[in-house]
């Protein structure tokens, strides 16, 4: 499972998908990525193409996530039961949002998620006692910080042993801090390294998003261990624009 990888301390890549395409998917997968986050908050697909993208990434070997829209109990339930691997929940901004992720990602006593076995997640048929207990310790729980208040107040927001991984939004970051949405700012790159050091010290598996070899080395080395190559639109479009821009020349 990706979350035993993760527990281990190994370093996992993966990308994000915003082409509401399984095809895509299959693709990128079929590559040697270790994960695919499914993105229902940037990507427009519906929970039907999110389950048919997971069925896709993991006919490859790769584990999928799924990125929710939003920090709402009724996305998070949805997307758990297309039964990937664990939800991505972005604008974690204080104790109170890491909570109610927590709940909502959790079956009782632990938290609220409403039981249905006859779904995906469930292997569509009734199941045992031990199902939400192993639901419950399995499901990985990623919390995505990308504002300066969440940053400031990081260490008690992750501090919770349910949360598996903290993904730091660079993007939104540098847009908070006044600095154009460029991720590769000084002044961005300190807060990240900053929020490093926190998230492990907690514990914690750090996430972050590369662009190229040279990013994939600097954050290694910073001790991120949850790294994603850019986004599959970036992936297809980026060597068409430089053989484009090979040939005007």
């Amino acid at each position: 499972m990706l979350k035993e990888k993760l527990k281990k301390g190994s370093t996992v890549i993966g990308t994000w998908c915003d082409i509401p395409s399984p095809a895509v998917v299959n693709i990128i997968a079929r590559a040697g990525l270790d994960f695919v986050i499914i993105d229902m908050e940037h990507g427009p697909m519906d929970f039907k193409t999110a389950q048919e993208m997971a069925f896709a990434a993991e006919a490859e070997g790769s584990y999928a996530l799924i990125r929710v829209p939003k920090l709402d109990e009724s996305d998070i339930l949805r997307s758990l039961d297309c039964g990937v691997s664990g939800v991505i929940i972005p604008h974690i901004e204080s104790i109170k949002d890491r909570q109610d992720a927590v709940r909502f990602c959790k079956y009782p006593p632990e938290g609220v998620r409403g039981y249905n076995p006859y779904v995906r997640s469930g292997s569509y048929k009734k199941q045992d006692s031990s199902f939400c207990s192993r639901q419950n310790r399995d499901v990985i729980i990623g919390l995505i910080l990308e504002g300066k208040a969440a940053l400031d107040d990081l260490e008690n927001i992750i501090d919770d042993p349910s949360v598996d991984i903290v993904y730091i939004g660079t993007y939104d970051l540098s847009v908070a801090m006044g600095l154009g949405g460029d991720p590769g700012h000084p002044d961005v790159i300190k807060k990240l390294e900053e929020a490093v050091k926190k998230i492990i010290k907690a514990g914690k598996t750090a996430g972050c998003m590369i662009n190229d070899a040279a990013g994939l080395k600097r954050f290694k080395e910073l001790g991120i261990k949850f790294i994603c190559y850019k986004v599959d639109t970036a992936i297809m479009s980026d060597p068409v624009s430089d053989i484009v821009r090979e040939l005007k020349k």
